[in-house]
């Protein structure tokens, strides 16, 4: 004979277990729907991240070898090349002969860029990329020596 007490008590523990089995269920069945959504975020930002690689490239100044080192080619300016094609550095370059409001020479560049001007070997680099800026069009050169950006 089976006592009613101890009957009661397995039923109760029985509804217990059903009550915990169906909630770990669900949160099994929440788990396995966000693991999902994960993976489907995972492929989504790899082929974003593809997508801006391959733009980069593309947008990327071309570099080519010379004496082994890789050397960034500065492209001829052109309508529909923009600044933005140019190195960071070239770049900065740009902004500080603009920033001059006029006609301006090597040193005055080299003081916006921060570089030490009392110092005659660094301003030589900066007079040849500005040079090759006004051999590619990207700036004027005027007889003195004085930089001017383009129009």
């Amino acid at each position: 004979m089976t006592d009613p007490e101890t009957l009661g008590r397995i039923a109760a523990r029985r509804a217990e277990l059903d009550g915990l089995e169906e909630q770990l269920t669900k949160q099994l069945t929440d788990v396995r729907v966000e693991r999902d959504e994960l993976a489907i975020t995972e492929r989504v930002l790899a082929r974003m991240n593809a997508q801006i690689a391959e733009e980069r490239a593309a947008t990327a100044p071309a570099s080519a070898q010379v004496a082994g080192h890789a050397v960034l080619l500065i492209p001829h300016r052109e309508p529909d090349i923009a600044e933005s094609a140019l190195p960071p550095e070239y770049q900065r370059i740009m902004a500080a002969v603009r920033q001059g409001g006029g006609p301006v020479m090597t040193r005055q560049v080299g003081e916006v860029l921060g570089l030490d001007t009392g110092v005659r070997g660094k301003l030589e680099p900066l007079r040849g990329k500005l040079t090759k800026l006004a051999e590619r069009g990207w700036l004027r050169k005027l007889p003195d020596g004085r930089f001017t950006p383009r129009p």
